[in-house]
């Protein structure tokens, strides 16, 4: 909107003389803290410049407009519109009367000496300039109070939309997160369960091949042994029939077991030394009739019993298969046979058969 000039009139100068009636009605009255100073300075007389009734209603408009640009800011809403601004129409130029013509007034007020108003008191900014809100704009912001409120609502909706789906994207992406770490720790762990178990299994495997070819080398030494116990050591009778074994029951033995090995075998069969040995003993042995005993080197004794006849004597030291009597059928026999007993170095009586197999011989 355009805005008019204000109209040239005298300045209303309550601190200072003048330049006289023409410069006051060429400038507008804006006095300022310089200003004023420089009257003061000047020495010069006050006087009371008349009041024109233009002036007075521009100040009634103008008290209006800024009622009403008070009651429109109050009514501002969430639009935030602008002020209007306007401007109000210039006011013929009166011929008022000086106010040095009143009656009874003249005489209170001193003589007119005020110099003209210098240009930069004039207030840049017209009194007459002024923001009011029309009753329209009033209607019109009181009906786009409510769409700016819905506008506002959806905007917050909206907004908490994307609030809530950033945070459901960020659950999201923790929760994959979470089960891709979870699935990577199963499957390392999987990975070292399958590493530990085949370790475990290799170890195994690789102990129970150590074992066997320690079992086997232990067999083998074993046979070794054996074999060259073989070679040192021999089967009482060369040909034979296992007639009764050890702890055998039966009423034909007082004891109501036998209590050694019976090789059956013809009368006269040669019996040989089943290692080298010194005759403990040599002659007739009651129930066992004629009976050679031979002691070894570790206090272990071999008895040959029932012999027909007796080719050593004791003392004598005698050699692997070297023969010592003959098969009989002396004592309490009902057959010729050879009774063999083995005793420990303590007394104790064994099992024949065990004792040669761990010699290495095989009946």
């Amino acid at each position: 909107m355009a805005s008019n000039t204000p109209a040239p009139e005298a300045p209303f100068d309550a601190f200072g003389g003048g330049a006289g009636p023409a410069a006051a009605s060429d400038t507008e009255w804006n006095p300022t803290e310089g200003s004023l100073r420089a009257e003061s300075r000047s020495g010069g007389r006050h006087r009371v410049v008349k009041q024109r009734s233009n002036f007075a209603r521009s100040s009634t408009v103008l008290g209006v407009g800024v009622i009403a640009a008070v009651g429109a800011g109050g009514l501002a809403t969430a639009q935030e519109k602008p002020p209007v601004a306007i401007s109000l129409p210039d006011l013929p130029d009166l011929d008022l009367p000086d106010a040095h013509d009143l009656p009874g007034v003249g005489d209170l007020l001193p003589e007119e000496h005020s110099a003209p108003v210098a240009a930069d008191r004039v207030n840049p900014n017209p009194l007459t300039a002024a923001a009011y809100t029309t009753a329209a704009d009033e209607r019109t912001e009181q009906t786009a109070a409510p769409a700016a409120g819905e506008a506002l609502r959806a905007r917050i909706l909206q907004q908490a939309e994307q609030q809530q789906a950033s945070a459901d994207a960020a659950e999201k992406a923790a929760a994959e997160k979470a089960a891709a770490e979870k699935a990577a720790a199963e499957a390392k762990a999987k990975e070292a369960a399958a590493e530990k178990a085949a370790a475990e299994a290799k170890a195994k495997a690789e102990a129970e091949a150590k074992a066997k070819a320690e079992a086997e080398a232990k067999a083998k030494a074993e046979a070794e042994r054996l074999a060259q116990l073989a070679a040192s050591y021999s089967l009482p009778v060369s040909s034979y029939t296992l007639t009764a074994t050890y702890m055998q029951s039966g009423s034909m033995w007082s004891s109501g077991y036998h209590t050694g090995l019976d090789f059956a075998a013809p009368t006269g069969t040669p019996l040989k030394a089943v290692h080298g040995a010194t005759v403990k003993s040599a002659g007739w042995s009651g129930s066992y009739g004629y009976r050679i005993v031979l002691e070894l080197e570790d206090g272990t004794e071999i008895w040959y019993c029932h012999l027909s006849s007796m080719l050593v004597s004791a003392g004598q030291t005698v050699s692997t298969g070297e023969t010592v009597g003959r098969v009989g059928a002396t004592g309490n026999v009902t057959g010729a046979h050879l009774h063999m007993e083995v005793h420990t170095a303590g007394g104790d009586g064994i099992d024949p058969a065990s004792w040669l197999r761990s010699k290495g011989l095989s009946l």
